[in-house]
């Protein structure tokens, strides 16, 4: 008898999702190890959440295919897929109670009443919500609503688990709160997680990985903190706050495709982005007498608060955002329609292929 050589079975996500919807079309590839948590980044109307719905199998693939732990899904009702969802507005069932919304998953899988409710306390302890086992939703605060729908996600024992928009509908202080204990309980987790988002903190906080979508189609992806410096759409750079431009490099020196050129650090030759932050830019009334390597005239057509600083957007030799102090622009009279110089040292900007 011949020996064979036992074969490793495929574990994780390996996903090639197509949806036609007549006027959008989704096509989006997605691979993930177990342990895995991988955000989908977009503005609105991007294709997240029909991605996600694709997932669940709440939206039916026209093309490709859906893996998980190597087998197929495409085709398989949502109820019988190994699959945890947390929908945005949490969808508890309001006439249940916190224990038995959570031991609803475990039951409808088989497991008997007493075991299932057993369970479900357990995930309850564990969410830091033992003494809230006997409410109901309407009785349960924001943070409070979204740890019982993580924990029914999470009693099943899914091999997936998506997360559409879970903090969105919190507010600024519980959300800070909530999103450090899911980030605890996503840490632990063993299986693949899909996070929907359009919020960057929460993107960057949350996952290992970025898959920025628009359009339909993957832009970009990599690490939170390769995104944050390689951004390579209009759409990312805005996300992570850099002015983004496009040109071809010859030396240090870049010629924008649309404007003047820019002196960078990096020696580079032919087509390149470059980068730099708001807070890089330093905005004078006359043409300054500075070290800075780039200089610009452009003229005023915002001011807004952005934290504790004024965001000033410019338009005219090279369109750009600064951010600035208070002070700054009480001192130098900013207005709209100002005319001012904007520089930049070329150790501030950041230039890399494109």
């Amino acid at each position: 008898m011949t020996a064979t050589t036992p074969t490793t079975p495929t574990t994780g996500l390996d996903a090639h999702l197509v949806v036609d919807r007549g006027g959008f079309n989704l096509d989006l590839c997605l691979a993930a190890a177990p342990g895995d948590v991988v955000a989908l980044l977009g503005p609105n109307g991007a294709g997240k959440t029909t991605a996600l719905r694709a997932l669940a199998g709440l939206t039916p693939l026209s093309a490709g295919h859906l893996c998980l732990d190597g087998a197929e899904l495409d085709g398989t009702p949502p109820e019988a897929r190994p699959v945890g969802v947390v929908f945005q507005d949490y969808l508890l069932f309001p006439h249940l109670t916190a224990l038995d919304n959570v031991a609803f998953g475990p039951r409808c899988h088989g497991m008997p009443k007493a075991a299932a409710r057993a369970h479900a306390a357990d995930w309850l302890n564990r969410m830091g919500l033992a003494d809230h086992a006997g409410a109901k939703p309407r009785r349960l605060s924001g943070g409070q609503a979204q740890r019982v729908a993580l924990a029914r996600a999470l009693a099943t024992h899914p091999r997936l688990l998506l997360l559409d928009e879970p903090l969105a509908a919190l507010d600024a202080r519980t959300r800070l709160d909530v999103r450090a204990e899911l980030r605890r309980h996503l840490a632990a987790f063993e299986a693949v997680a899909v996070l929907v988002t359009h919020d960057p903190l929460d993107a960057m906080v949350l996952a290992d990985r970025l898959v920025v979508v628009e359009g339909g189609r993957v832009v970009q992806e990599g690490t939170p903190a390769d995104i944050a410096r390689h951004p390579r759409t209009d759409y990312i750079a805005s996300l992570v706050g850099l002015n983004l431009y496009q040109g071809r490099a010859d030396g240090h020196a870049v010629r924008l495709d649309a404007g003047p050129h820019i002196t960078t650090t990096e020696d580079l030759t032919g087509p390149v982005f470059v980068a730099f932050p708001p807070s890089a830019v330093t905005l004078h009334r006359d043409r300054p007498d500075s070290s800075a390597r780039n200089a610009w005239q452009g003229e005023i057509t915002g001011l807004e608060s952005h934290g504790d600083q004024i965001r000033v957007d410019l338009t005219g030799e090279l369109p750009l955002t600064a951010d600035l102090t208070t002070a700054a622009v009480a001192e130098l009279g900013l207005h709209t329609g100002a005319s001012v110089w904007a520089t930049v040292k070329a150790a501030q900007t950041h230039a890399y292929p494109a």
